[in-house]
């Protein structure tokens, strides 16, 4: 089983890369990502790697982190999912915007990467949302219930309007969900949207 590969690029296509490790070409099918970020001919480069072995062949699959890979397995616990459209996604979003997908219940942005449809991104965030690991920072567990709620539309009015106004003076739809969670923690349920904003824009000042 390899796990990782360390050498030099040896040649690149559109869809892998082959890697000489001490003479001996591995090739690694990768995301247009993974691809993108790979230096020139005769460069060093390392991928991490997931191997499948069937009866007629062995495949490598390439990531330039552990996280883009971990992703890759897990997008395929989804039914619908294989190899083919796990690495499209991982190819088209960084792990963040996919965890941040999947809290927000975002269908249309995972359905940017090639070869997902509608149906298959709704399953992909729904059939997810319980198996992506908490957001860390200010806001944690908080953050990630409340993003979820924003993205189901079933946040009280005066959270999705402060995450809004908030959105509308160019923070990201993260931060502003990590800001307000950590305003509702000092503010309280049923406190106002203004009180939320104020104190979501201290949050983030911090």
């Amino acid at each position: 089983m390899i796990g990782k590969l360390k050498g030099t690029v040896d040649e690149a296509d559109e869809e892998s890369v082959t890697v000489d490790v001490h003479g001996v070409g591995y090739v690694a099918f990768c995301g247009a990502r993974t691809l993108a970020q790979l230096p020139g001919r005769g460069e060093a480069a390392e991928l991490f790697i997931e191997t499948y072995v069937r009866e007629d062949m062995i495949r490598l699959y390439g990531f330039a982190t552990k996280a883009e890979r971990e992703w890759f397995r897990l997008l395929q616990s989804v039914q619908g999912v294989g190899a083919k459209v796990a690495l499209a996604v991982v190819g088209t979003l960084t792990p963040g915007d996919l965890a941040n997908a999947v809290a927000l219940q975002d269908r249309a942005t995972v359905s940017r990467a090639p070869g997902v449809g509608p149906k298959v991104a709704a399953r992909i965030v729904a059939e997810l949302k319980d198996k992506v690991p908490a957001f860390s920072g200010a806001a944690g567990e908080e953050s990630l219930g409340l993003k979820r709620e924003i993205g189901e539309g079933v946040a009280p009015a005066p959270v999705a309007d402060a995450v809004s106004a908030l959105v509308n003076l160019g923070y990201s739809r993260e931060q502003a969900a990590s800001a307000i969670a950590t305003a509702l923690r000092e503010a309280g349920e049923g406190a106002a949207s203004t009180s939320l904003i104020r104190l979501g824009l201290k949050a983030l000042s911090r």
